[in-house]
């Protein structure tokens, strides 16, 4: 099983050097929620993707962003992904690839095991899935909680498109996550941060680590 990450939420070039370091970093997210600790805007995202190699996949993170917001994203940042965090219906996932020409990863919120079907409609018209623990109704962020749900319930999911793992991954709990939901796309934000907002490059480091172990663990002999 390969592993594959995504490292989201990097606002600072300084974390890029340590992203090069291992195959298993393959996406980079870069936040336009102005919410977010992790906002970038769009001349900071021009600036950090200017120093990124063209391997690493770069990933712009909105959340029900209308079509102005997104021009603007895409007009000024060279995306491979617009990863949607919000409430966007199929219809709109279509619509934005069709007048953007852009790849979508749709982010679906999971509180409870019946959540994983809300995945079912989307495996049409998204090109990757992703399932990130629902935020409590207390906090204003749709995402980077540091939350997990529970793993088991991707068991039995079977996908027409690639999907990631999120929520509350770090590299301690990266081995039991992926081999309790067979996820083989993670990705993580405040698992690699000492604080809100604030990459930590020793923990990006031990989290691609521990994802490259992984899949050398699990390469048939």
């Amino acid at each position: 099983m390969s592993v594959r990450v995504k490292i989201c939420g990097v606002k600072e070039s300084r974390h890029i050097p340590c992203l090069l370091q291992q195959p298993a970093a393959a996406y980079v997210g870069l936040v336009f929620y102005p919410r977010s600790p992790r906002f970038v805007s769009v001349s900071q995202a021009s600036a950090l993707i200017d120093a990124m190699p063209a391997s690493l996949k770069k990933v712009g993170v909105v959340v029900d962003g209308d079509d102005h917001v997104l021009h603007h994203i895409i007009s000024h940042v060279a995306l491979d992904f617009l990863q949607c965090h919000g409430e966007e219906s199929c219809a709109r996932i279509a619509t934005i690839k069709s007048t953007f020409a852009i790849k979508v990863i749709k982010a679906i919120k999971v509180r409870c095991a019946d959540d994983i079907k809300k995945a079912g409609p989307f495996q049409s018209v998204a090109d990757m899935l992703l399932f990130d623990a629902a935020a409590p109704h207390s906090l204003a962020l749709p995402g980077g909680s540091g939350r997990a749900f529970e793993w088991t319930w991707l068991d039995n999911f079977r996908s027409a498109c690639p999907w990631f793992l999120s929520g509350g991954l770090d590299a301690d709990n990266l081995s039991v996550a992926v081999r309790t939901s067979g996820a083989t796309h993670v990705d993580v934000s405040s698992g690699v941060e000492r604080a809100p907002g604030e990459k930590d490059s020793s923990k990006i480091r031990s989290f691609l680590d521990n994802a490259a172990l992984i899949t050398q663990e699990t390469q048939p002999c």
